[in-house]
């Protein structure tokens, strides 16, 4: 298996807060990291540092054997990697189905006409081809969700970073979503899901990355790393 991302003890700062302090791991072609931590353990922060939302005060960020961290999120989306937000951030005067237009001619260059067939595709499996023309400022949140992660698969990904997509789900939802993740996957789209619905989480998760006050807790196979004491006393409020 190739490898597509690597991060060197990149570490970020804020202040004297340091919010992400020297975390290192690496994702190869079609895998599924799944991230787990508290509140407040720097998870976002690391997918600002892939993203280019935010850069690093130390470490790199390598895509596909290259330094990538000196560039804009616009260059980094067209390398080819797509994310969603955990607050959505729609186009709120425009459609749904404009929405993923921009994300397709904008993140991956695409003409128009031949954005369109694959947008509407990406409607049809997130649910939101019936809302095609609906404004997206009009959206429930569960709705504005699912449009993030299809705005997301617009740009045709190599790196897919899913940021909670899967907070407010009822049951059947969260089970529609992780089939959907699985197919994406099963296509061969490399994923980092940060999420705090365990069970979603290890359905999809080839390995887990477990994140506390900006430093690595723990990181392996989905079992071992569940079992380890640490994680249970710090993320699950379990003393062991």
């Amino acid at each position: 298996m190739g490898e597509i991302l690597s991060l060197e003890r990149v570490s970020k700062s804020y202040g004297a807060l340091k919010v992400t302090d020297g975390i290192s791991f690496t994702l190869g072609d079609g895998e599924m990291l799944g991230i787990l931590g508290p509140n407040g353990a720097g998870k976002t922060t690391l997918f600002n540092l892939i993203s280019g939302d935010v850069r690093a005060d130390e470490g790199r960020v390598m895509f596909r054997g290259k330094e990538i961290g000196a560039l804009p999120p616009h260059h980094r989306c067209r390398l080819g990697i797509g994310r969603s937000y955990q607050i959505p951030h729609p186009f709120a005067g425009m459609t749904v189905f404009e929405n993923l237009l921009v994300g397709a001619t904008f993140g991956e260059s695409m003409a128009e006409q031949d954005a369109e067939p694959i947008c509407i595709e990406i409607l049809d499996k997130t649910g939101l081809k019936k809302k095609a023309n609906q404004l997206a400022g009009s959206l429930t949140l569960l709705d504005r969700k699912r449009l993030e992660l299809a705005r997301a698969l617009a740009t045709r990904p190599q790196l897919l970073l899913l940021d909670e997509i899967a907070g407010g789900l009822t049951e059947q939802e969260a089970k529609e979503l992780v089939r959907l993740i699985q197919e994406i996957k099963a296509q061969g789209v490399s994923m980092i899901w940060i999420e705090h619905v365990v069970h979603a989480l290890l359905a999809v998760a080839d390995r887990l990355l477990v994140v506390n006050f900006g430093s690595k807790l723990a990181e392996g196979e989905p079992e071992s790393v569940m079992n380890n004491p640490e994680v249970k006393r710090v993320y699950m409020g379990i003393e062991v």
